[in-house]
């Protein structure tokens, strides 16, 4: 083909006339040292604080201190591959985890990636790990209950859409059961579930993912998992990833349940990665921002204003406390930023009551406004029942001597312990558990022997499918929320049937 003069000015002409300059500026620094988990770099003059910077082994970090001449980075990531004197590049943003629908009924690690096996994660927004809580003017008070399941909790201390109650105790008391089952209870309930493990063992992980699939519960979970041997960034950033996640479907008007496998480890991580960019050290050698590391993360949790959406996101953070001790730093500091604790006593544990919840100690600063009324009208007298039976049972355990009174006050408290004492992962529903504390507040039990009381509380739950008063009942409660009138006299009517029919076939 021959190519003319004239063709080629005209093309020369064109590309001169739509020339434009144009400098693309890359800014990259060089790794001064590196060594455990930490790279100090220098020549990152215009570095972000919080920004993802990119190693040339293809590592991320993120800077975290930024100094006169040296940024300090954490590594998300082993820093084996990263030697003094290469490049490290800015990547313009802060650090930002995949969100979206995709990421339901997956494992991930602490920056999104999955880490099940099951292939890659279809999703094409992201969303800052850090972001600023709602406003005041953007949230709504919590109103509407969040079912747990668990009889103890649902009646005396009740959690609402919006709130951040803390789950506090001793190692193996029962924290993480009780965050399973609130997981497995919303089954149905329209709330997307994100569990983030921090710390934890890696076989742990696997067995909790796998007892969520077996109750059907990976359907509307994620899981993020920062495992012992990960990194301490990675453990630092894992609950603010989750948060990241659960706050796309809040902004989309849904319901959230995240949940934070604990916090005393993300705080021994935070201390970890701090004392080595060498912030100084403060009380028990934390760092003197350890505070506002967990304040700014519970603060989004929020029940967001109908003009926002309305949709919540509720928070129930865990804290290991060391004998019990609730005053300690990190346990003090989350108690004052949550709205209420279920504190769990190794005490009751260990004596078989599970489970293994402390009324006296265990409050929910939202209360009744958290739960159906029909629940409140029977869980009213409960928790000072129950409290005046404790008191009582000390006492009484030095007089032989005790009144009429004394005696059925302590037969009451010692059926109400029993009918709050409940299996691991299996949930009771809401107008279920108001039958049974219905029954055990108006004294309908006092002819069943304590021993008995599973018994009678598993053939009651059957009784009240079939029977056409329990059958109303139950659905009054359901549908209208309230225990009034003829629904009250059906729910009494069925009670008092099943247990005259109970108690002729135990003495039969």
């Amino acid at each position: 083909m021959e190519l003319k003069p004239e063709k080629i000015s005209e093309v020369i002409r064109s590309q001169i006339k739509n020339y434009q300059s144009a400098i693309i500026q890359n800014e990259t620094g060089s790794v001064l040292t590196v060594g455990d988990g930490i790279a100090r770099v220098s020549g990152l003059q215009s570095c972000m604080s919080g920004e993802l910077l990119e190693f040339e082994n293809g590592t991320f970090g993120m800077a975290q201190n930024l100094e006169e001449t040296v940024v300090s980075a954490v590594l998300f990531g082993e820093d084996t591959g990263i030697n003094e004197g290469q490049t490290v590049k800015r990547t313009g943003r802060v650090v930002s985890v995949p969100v979206g629908e995709g990421m339901i009924g997956r494992v991930v690690n602490a920056i999104g990636q999955p880490i099940d096996g099951a292939g890659p994660i279809e999703s094409d927004e992201y969303r800052p790990v850090e972001s600023p809580a709602p406003g005041i003017i953007d949230r709504q008070p919590v109103k509407e209950p969040l079912q747990t399941g668990i009889k103890a909790i649902d009646s005396m201390i009740p959690i609402g859409r919006g709130q951040r109650e803390l789950i506090i105790g001793d190692r193996q008391t029962g924290k993480t059961s009780i965050a399973m089952d609130t997981i497995l209870n919303q089954k149905g309930q329209d709330v997307i579930c994100i569990y983030v493990a921090i710390g934890q063992k890696r076989s742990t992980v696997t067995s909790l993912a796998a007892d969520l699939k077996a109750g059907g519960a990976m359907d509307y979970t994620i899981i993020v998992a920062a495992t012992a041997s990960e990194p301490s960034p990675l453990q630092y950033i894992a609950p603010y990833s989750g948060c990241a996640m659960g706050e796309y479907f809040m902004n989309k008007g849904k319901h959230v349940l995240i949940i934070y496998d604990d916090l005393s480890k993300h705080a021994v991580a935070y201390r970890a990665l701090s004392l080595l960019i060498r912030r100084p050290p403060g009380r028990e050698a934390y760092p003197g921002d350890v505070f506002y590391l967990h304040s700014r993360l519970l603060e989004r949790a929020a029940k967001l204003s109908d003009e926002k959406g309305g949709g919540s996101l509720t928070a129930l953070p865990v804290i290991e406390t060391q004998a019990g001790d609730v005053s300690a730093y990190i346990p003090t500091n989350v108690i004052s930023i949550t709205d209420g604790q279920i504190f769990l006593e190794t005490e009751l544990f260990h004596s078989g009551i599970m489970p293994a919840v402390n009324p006296g100690i265990s409050v929910s600063r939202v209360g009744g406004n958290a739960q159906i009324k029909a629940m409140k009208k029977v869980a009213g007298t409960l928790k000072l029942v129950y409290s005046q039976y404790r008191e009582l049972q000390s006492f009484a355990q030095f007089g032989s001597d005790l009144d009429e009174d004394t005696k059925s006050r302590l037969a009451q408290g010692e059926r109400i312990v029993e009918v709050l004492k409940q299996d691991k992962s299996q949930p009771v529903s809401v107008e279920k558990q108001v039958a049974i504390l219905y029954a055990v507040i108006n004294n309908i039990l006092m002819d069943v022997n304590v021993a008995d009381i599973k018994e009678y509380e598993a053939g009651l739950f059957e009784f009240l499918d079939s029977d056409a008063d329990g059958k109303a009942a139950m659905s009054a409660i359901r549908e209208t929320g309230k225990l009034e009138g003829e629904a009250e006299e059906k729910l009494k009517s069925a009670l008092d049937t099943y247990t005259a029919d109970f108690i002729k076939k135990k003495t039969a």
